[in-house]
């Protein structure tokens, strides 16, 4: 069997803000179905990164590729429909809508079918079931008729992930889905990744150590813009220049151990 085609390639990526170069010659490879992990310290350009391949920024160079459709030109909306959704390090939510509201948009959005546009929306066929089937994906199919403002942080997290899902995604980028949680709410929110179909291909960044290590399949680090290390988790976390610039020396008995 060969190997598995890539569902997101990032290809020498440079991005400078004025005199401040934030990524120099990025590589990223993201193999389909894989859990791929992005860390690095404040600064070194992973929500940058995140931007460029979503559409939000163009590249000064280098090139991105979804599937093998390249998309490094294409506007977040053309993005998105080619398959690709993300969470922000801010809760990106309608807070005045309930949760099941805030589902349903999103599945409206992926709807290819014509309707009148007098019809109500409930009377679409699909579109309830569809968004009740993706808060029972995130396990809020009992908190669906409550506003988003009023659900904890947690719930918040959760439900954005819903609604990034509610789109059908091929390729889900999570910037920080735990940033901020009690330990008990990370816990849930691991869970809940970890539980997603490998049909979508998941990349994320974090910067607590035991969610990015007990999800990721592969981890790149990043560090002042530069891709230093790339590769299997065990690998990466072992390797000096990595333990040097961001995970400390404190994990080097890990590696004697593993």
């Amino acid at each position: 069997m060969g190997p598995k085609m890539n569902a997101l390639s990032v290809e020498n990526v440079w991005k400078r803000f004025a005199s401040l170069m934030v990524l120099e010659d990025a590589k990223l490879d993201v193999a389909s179905g894989e859990r791929h992990a992005i860390i690095g310290p404040n600064g070194a350009g992973k929500t940058t990164l995140f931007n460029i391949v979503s559409g939000l920024l163009r590249p000064d160079s280098g090139r991105v590729f979804l599937g093998t459709a390249e998309i490094t030109s294409l506007s977040p909306d053309k993005i998105s429909l080619m398959g690709l959704s993300r969470t922000f390090q801010v809760t990106n939510l309608l807070m005045n809508l309930t949760a099941y509201e805030n589902v349903r948009l999103a599945v409206q959005s992926r709807l290819k079918m014509l309707h009148n546009a007098l019809t109500r929306v409930e009377r679409i066929p699909g579109i309830r079931e569809r968004a009740e089937e993706k808060l029972t994906q995130v396990n809020l199919e009992h908190k669906m008729s409550e506003q988003a403002g009023k659900l904890s942080y947690g719930e918040q997290r959760q439900l954005e992930i819903g609604v990034a899902l509610a789109t059908d995604p091929d390729v889900l980028l999570l910037d920080e889905p735990t940033a901020g949680m009690s330990p008990v709410e990370t816990e849930r929110v691991s869970q809940l990744i970890l539980s997603l179909p490998r049909t979508v291909t998941i990349v994320f960044v974090d910067h607590d150590m035991d969610v990015v290590f007990s999800l990721a399949h592969r981890v790149t680090v990043l560090h002042a813009g530069r891709v230093i290390a790339q590769g299997p988790k065990d690998v990466v976390r072992c390797l000096s220049e990595v333990m040097d610039a961001y995970l400390g020396h404190d994990r080097s008995q890990e590696c004697l151990l593993s």
